[in-house]
């Protein structure tokens, strides 16, 4: 099992340069975690979409509910104590903690593009290209 930040789970449902890699770690390992906060964050990547014109609105609400199914009975409420003594350990922002708090809830590492996460918290935390040589 992973955590897998909403940018993992945008590569890998929306199309681009590194949806290859996003596809060799589901390869690697199906059995994905979030907390709920996953949805928003992937909502607000495909508003973006929108806003730019690169998916008109029909295409975006359907990638939504492909996120969903996708990611049913993976999702996760977080701890919220967790999450604020992480935050009051590092410079992390408390979104970003909701993730580092579940990867020590499940006992599985984060996997993450975010630099500022993998620095603060490299006992736990992996870049998907890291997670792969593992």
């Amino acid at each position: 099992m992973i955590v897998a930040d909403t940018n993992l789970i945008v590569h890998l449902l929306l199309t681009g340069e590194r949806t290859h890699i996003a596809q060799l770690i589901l390869m690697k390992d199906s059995d994905w975690a979030a907390p709920l906060l996953w949805r928003s964050e992937f909502c607000n990547v495909l508003t973006n979409y929108l806003k730019r014109e690169l998916l008109d609105l029909h295409h975006i609400k359907g990638r939504m509910f492909e996120a969903i199914n996708f990611m049913v009975d993976r999702e996760f409420e977080s701890n919220f104590n967790t999450v604020l003594e992480l935050t009051n350990k590092s410079t992390c922002t408390a979104y970003d903690c909701e993730f580092v708090s579940l990867a020590y809830e499940l006992g599985c590492p984060l996997v993450t593009i975010d630099g500022q996460i993998r620095e603060q918290f490299p006992e736990i935390a992996l870049s998907p290209e890291r997670y792969l040589e593992t």
